[in-house]
């Protein structure tokens, strides 16, 4: 056995021997040649790891999928050999970090299981958002971590001019629908965006959100360009502390106390009226709101901070919401499908922030929101009413707002008259 052993080990040893020999050369002389078997020099390649969400799946199974309509936590992590109390408990230790009833349909996970016959799930990772997914433990203890992606903000410029409407120009040159929201925000009380004209002409600068590449968001508008009826409107972004607000050319402020839209920007199916024609009570009578068309389950958001003054249902308004905005200005928003969570009687509501979604119910024919506005207790038309602006551009700061103009004017690189 010993002899054979030495053997083997001579051939192999034989297989990485400089060999050397002579070659006589043209003179009849012997020229010394050294040569390396070439497969000793063979290396074996070298394996890079894969990882996902920073975890080594070399040895793992990996599913990737779509939450499907209705589908639960247990609808997934039954199949792979978790139990009902493991995902119970799992879904009670979570709750701080995310509720798990609040999986969307359509949104990505991926399961990382042991590579064997049973395929035990030892993670299940949720995307809730392009920005950050949630991984849920299921190996040694469980508990759920939400990790946030790094986030990258690049500047861009998108420009074109009005064919048929805002969003539709925004399409064509392939700017996100979130930039035409941002856009209406800016110049909701300067520019009827229902009534614009073909060949009006835009341009504007704004921070995109990017995860690996990828488009996410939009961060924030830092300025517009916007020639409107060939007039020129101009809307800088300024911060004097409290948050960024927009200005134009002079300074003054160009955003109001409330938003004009409690929809990001659809389409007004009624306008306010002393006599329309009822759909359902076929009869012409008052109709002293605004009503917007959109789909059921649409974000409904208070137009400006208050106070929930009510939030219920009745018979012909449906599920609605009130809120008092300060001794002047009250709104409210009927018809909704629901009632945001939280939004109740006395709570406080921010500029924004969604307080409902939009639905039929109570005394309506389709799915839109009736959006009604009082003015010292008087209901008045919400898109005819002159509000006051928001906070004007403090005076010790004027200095520094001309540096940002100007600065955000050579990026836009379009002209201006009459700087002050």
């Amino acid at each position: 056995m010993k002899v054979n052993l030495l053997i083997i080990a001579l051939i192999i040893i034989s297989s990485l021997v400089l060999f050397v020999y002579y070659e006589p050369d043209n003179n009849g002389e012997n020229i010394k040649i050294e040569q390396i078997d070439s497969l000793s020099l063979a290396e074996e390649p070298v394996h890079e790891p894969i990882f996902l969400y920073g975890f080594n799946v070399d040895t793992l199974l990996v599913i990737e999928d779509l939450i499907q309509k209705d589908q639960s936590l247990s609808d997934i992590l039954l199949k792979y050999n978790i139990s009902h109390q493991q995902i119970f408990q799992l879904a009670e230790r979570s709750k701080e970090v995310f509720d798990v009833r609040k999986i969307n349909a359509g949104r990505k996970y991926t399961l990382l299981c042991s590579n064997d016959s049973l395929s035990t799930a030892k993670k299940l990772i949720y995307e809730p958002s392009k920005m950050e997914y949630v991984v849920f433990n299921l190996d040694d203890s469980l508990y759920a971590q939400s990790v946030t992606r790094e986030v990258t903000m690049i500047e861009r410029v998108a420009e074109g001019t009005i064919e048929h409407s805002l969003s539709v120009s925004m399409d064509e040159i392939g700017a996100p629908a979130a930039l035409t929201n941002q856009f209406v925000d800016v110049f909701a009380w300067q520019v009827d965006f229902f009534a614009l004209q073909k060949g009006d002409h835009f341009k504007v600068l704004y921070v995109e959100q990017q995860v690996d590449g990828e488009y996410v968001g939009i961060d924030h508008i830092i300025a517009i360009y916007f020639e409107h009826f060939n007039n020129p409107f101009y809307a800088f972004s300024f911060d004097q502390g409290n948050g960024i607000d927009y200005f134009d050319e002079k300074g003054n402020s160009i955003r109001k106390a409330l938003l004009r839209y409690p929809l990001e920007f659809s389409r007004i199916s009624s306008r306010y009226s002393l006599s329309r024609f009822h759909p359902v009570q076929k009869r012409y009578k008052a109709h002293l709101g605004t009503d917007f068309a959109a789909a059921t389950g649409t974000p409904i958001r208070s137009v400006g901070d208050g106070i929930v003054v009510e939030a219920q249902y009745s018979q012909f308004n449906g599920n609605y919401v009130k809120i008092r905005h300060n001794a002047t200005y009250t709104t409210q928003y009927l018809h909704m499908s629901k009632i945001a969570s939280g939004i109740k009687a006395g709570v406080k509501v921010r500029q924004s922030q969604t307080i409902g979604f939009v639905g039929s119910t109570g005394l309506a024919t389709g799915s839109h929101l009736c959006y009604r506005f009082w003015k010292n207790g008087v209901q008045v038309d919400a898109l005819g009413v002159k509000l006051p602006p928001s906070e004007p551009l403090k005076e010790e700061l004027m200095d520094n707002f001309k540096k940002e103009r100007n600065s955000q004017l050579n990026k836009l690189m379009v002209p201006v008259d009459n700087l002050l």
